[in-house]
């Protein structure tokens, strides 16, 4: 099976999975949905089958009308050269803290979106799925400092990640050309 239609499966998949949260983990209370929006790079990732070999992953977050959001989500595949996207939908879970969403790949199936942590200034964020084994850096830059990656690192062993398969993203391909290329 080639790694584009495994990257679809592997989604498809993860999101016939639940809408609820790790016990434990709080959505951030207040989310606003504007200022989400736009790019955000993918730093660090408890790596699985959906985005193995995938580098310079990118999310892409558009609002519309309805309040929903359009998801795009990108990377590149080391394995084929070239570049791989997957557009979803989310929307906001009903009753729920503003940091809980749920996202589809796939028609009527969901899965838990859960922004835990975000700073005041929208640059980075820290993001897990419906249990521990989903988990997210994002960054509104392709690069952070060490500092940034330790305390997300802290933090996610203090709310009970297990990081032995965490892995930092290599985002060579969104970076200046003379930095990355």
């Amino acid at each position: 099976m080639n790694h584009s239609r495994l990257f679809l499966l592997s989604v498809v998949m993860i999101l016939t999975g639940c809408t609820g949260l790790p016990d434990g983990i709080e959505p951030v209370s207040e989310l606003d949905l504007e200022r989400y929006k736009g790019t955000w790079y993918e730093i660090a990732r408890l790596d699985h089958s959906f985005e193995e070999g995938l580098s310079s992953v990118t999310a892409d977050y558009a609002l519309n009308p309805d309040g929903s959001v359009t998801v795009t989500n990108r990377g590149y595949s080391d394995e084929e050269g070239k570049w791989q996207e997957a557009d979803g939908h989310a929307v906001p879970v009903e009753g729920a803290p503003a940091g809980h969403l749920k996202v589809s790949f796939f028609g009527p199936f969901y899965a838990s979106y859960v922004v835990f942590i975000l700073d005041s200034d929208y640059n980075t964020a820290y993001v897990t799925g419906y249990n521990r084994d989903y988990l997210w850096l994002l960054s509104r830059s392709p690069e952070v400092d060490e500092k940034t990656l330790d305390d997300f690192r802290k933090t996610a062993r203090e709310q009970g990640f297990d990081l032995g398969e965490l892995i930092v993203v290599d985002q060579s391909r969104n970076l200046p050309a003379s930095k990355g290329n």
